[in-house]
């Protein structure tokens, strides 16, 4: 835990660019990985293996089912294919081909869906992808990993292509802050705590972790000690990790770049329902569609501001605390 993340948080560089530099050096450690394209090659940066493993790299054109469909060929020739798209195609054109030829079958493929969250900012909620986490969630042995920081992108992704059957990794679109130091080991379905606390947990994904950090740092201030944990894989979610994480601190938030249903939020409230019932807050987008603008403004506006993590987290304590005093009138 010592040492995970920078004080202060390095300045944003491209998860595209370390997603493209992390694919050439995939394809160096191994032969068997292809990687397919919806003719987004441009827009995500895997154009940077195209250029180094021209042979290994088909564009198919802007026909996402049938990129899922060529994967599925690929995979089962005994290749590992990485499919990019956007990750709002993948999660509503080619869904078909997703439920019943990827998860359905089993097969062996990875889709890159880049794009994720809000960061198409400027097309507008038809580009933007807020329900991904939700919908693959709902599917049998589908994997969800979401890298935080460009450094995660590349620890992550090599674990992705080793994992076995259909994983979703979604990205984001923007230059980013850089979270971790080089001590950072994720593991694919282990969550990780970076500031430990024992006043109350902050469970965060993807680009959100950098603004969790911030949450907690602030209200440090105020000698409020946040555990701040990053999750990212949110199937298979570490329930044990988040039990434990409500055993110790007793009152929960979730913080995601999704809708508050169904996705993070959903899957560790099912856990805290079934295990141990605790306070529980959800970042996220409200139940709404958003609009056109600048990324960053999206975010605080939808709800997803540092301000909001703060505010979650003071509910998120005090609903603790009407708890225990509740239950401590009961016995007397």
């Amino acid at each position: 835990m010592d040492g995970l993340i920078r004080n202060p948080l390095g300045s944003p560089s491209s998860m595209r660019k370390a997603y493209g530099e992390a694919l050439v050096e995939l394809g160096r450690a191994r032969q068997d990985v292809v990687v397919l394209s919806a003719d987004v090659q441009s827009s995500d940066f895997s154009y940077m293996f195209e250029a180094v493993y021209p042979e290994r790299f088909i564009n198919v054109g802007i026909a996402e089912p049938a990129l899922v469909d060529v994967a599925v060929g690929l995979a089962s020739s005994g290749k590992v294919p990485i499919a990019n798209t956007f990750a709002f195609l993948f999660a509503t054109r080619a869904l078909e081909m997703v439920r019943t030829h990827l998860c359905f079958g089993g097969a062996n493929v990875k889709l890159a869906g880049a794009y994720g969250g809000l960061s198409d900012s400027f097309d507008g909620p038809t580009h933007q992808t807020i329900s991904d986490f939700a919908i693959f969630r709902s599917l049998p042995n589908m994997t969800i990993v979401v890298p935080a920081d460009p450094l995660a992108v590349r620890k992550l992704l090599p674990q992705v292509a080793a994992w076995k059957g259909p994983v979703y990794f979604r990205l984001c679109r923007n230059e980013v802050p850089e979270v971790f130091t080089d001590a950072y080991e994720p593991k694919i379905g282990e969550g990780v705590t970076l500031i430990d606390g024992d006043d109350a947990t902050v469970i965060a994904c993807g680009v959100m972790v950098a603004r969790a950090i911030e949450a907690a740092r602030s209200l440090s201030r105020q000698d409020i000690r946040l555990r701040v944990v990053e999750m990212h894989t949110i199937k298979p979610i570490d329930s044990d990790f988040i039990v434990r994480c409500a055993q110790e601190t007793g009152a929960l938030v979730t913080v995601e770049e999704h809708s508050i249903i169904g996705g993070l939020g959903g899957a560790v409230a099912e856990c805290l329902a079934q295990q141990y019932p605790a306070p529980l807050e959800r970042i996220g987008v409200n139940d709404t569609f958003a609009e056109s603008g600048p990324y960053l403004d999206l975010l605080d506006k939808y709800g997803m501001s540092v301000e909001a993590i703060v505010a979650a987290a003071q509910r998120a304590m005090a609903r603790k605390q009407a708890s225990s005093s509740h239950a401590t009138s009961e016995v007397y």
